[in-house]
């Protein structure tokens, strides 16, 4: 394959995964690791990637992916972390969800829950939870954010001080090493802000793809939250800190296999 034809294909790995190595590419495209090297470093000179040990990530930015292509980043994976979160949720609840991809996935593990209040930001998860006939609705007021129908700002807060919520799913754009959740609009940080203080537990739900990401805007730390939902274990140092803190870590696991995840449960999806 030729360089023009491998690079757009690096590109989208990155974009699916968060990552790349050199030795996982060179393997993929059947080329030697100095032409991966190459390729990577190319990209990163324009802009498109930055170059870490043994690989390349997505440019740290000011900016989020677009909403439409961070649908289909992970699907699999997104659902699998769905499905543990909705499982850790009773029937008779009260629940908050955030504005994101994965929290809508959520939602749709929900539909089958019964008695439910639902309250919610984001319009997409309110279109999907008209499809679970015993859930109460709520949407928040707010500004509307077209790009991807989140509703944010100072009426969005207040409307959520509002309540007390059993349970808080949110999301963020970005997990740093140290353990802090970071986002992109300093609107949406607010409200995910107040959300943390209105609920009983709160989980956050995030795929291995926010390990290698970076966003500028802090929401807080995983340990002001319950739970965390992911697909793949923790950095060891990040999971020490999250037992530390009392933060249980659950991967979203395809078949059940605990083994080699250093105290953090599994949980089969």
């Amino acid at each position: 394959m030729s360089q023009s034809f491998r690079k757009p294909d690096i590109l989208e790995i990155a974009r699916q995964e968060g990552k790349v190595t050199v030795e996982d590419l060179a393997e993929r495209f059947n080329v030697t690791v100095q032409t991966i090297r190459r390729d990577l470093t190319e990209l990163a000179n324009a802009g498109k990637l930055e170059r870490v040990h043994g690989g390349a990530i997505l440019p740290s930015g000011v900016s989020n992916i677009l909403y439409e292509e961070r649908r289909h980043l992970n699907e699999d994976s997104k659902a699998a972390i769905a499905r543990a979160c909705a499982a850790a949720i009773p029937d008779n609840a009260s629940i908050f969800l955030d504005i994101g991809t994965s929290t809508e996935a959520v939602a749709r593990a929900l539909l089958g829950h019964r008695n439910l209040m639902v309250v919610t930001n984001n319009m997409n998860v309110a279109k999907i939870m008209l499809a679970n006939p015993d859930c109460e609705i709520v949407v928040a007021g707010g500004n509307l954010r077209r790009a991807d129908n989140g509703l944010v700002g100072n009426l969005t807060i207040r409307t959520l001080e509002n309540f007390k919520f059993d349970h808080a799913v949110i999301g963020c754009s970005a997990l740093d090493v140290d353990g802090d959740l970071l986002d992109f609009d300093i609107q949406e940080v607010a409200v995910n802000q107040t959300i943390l203080q209105r609920a009983r537990e709160t989980c956050l739900v995030a795929d291995h793809s926010k390990f290698t990401r970076g966003a500028p805007v802090r929401i807080a730390s995983l340990r002001d939250v319950n739970r965390l939902f992911t697909d793949l274990p923790l950095p060891e140092a990040l999971a020490q800190r999250c037992r530390s803190w009392g933060t249980e870590v659950c991967i979203a696991a395809s078949d059940g296999n605990a083994a080699g995840l250093g105290g953090e449960t599994a949980t089969t999806a």
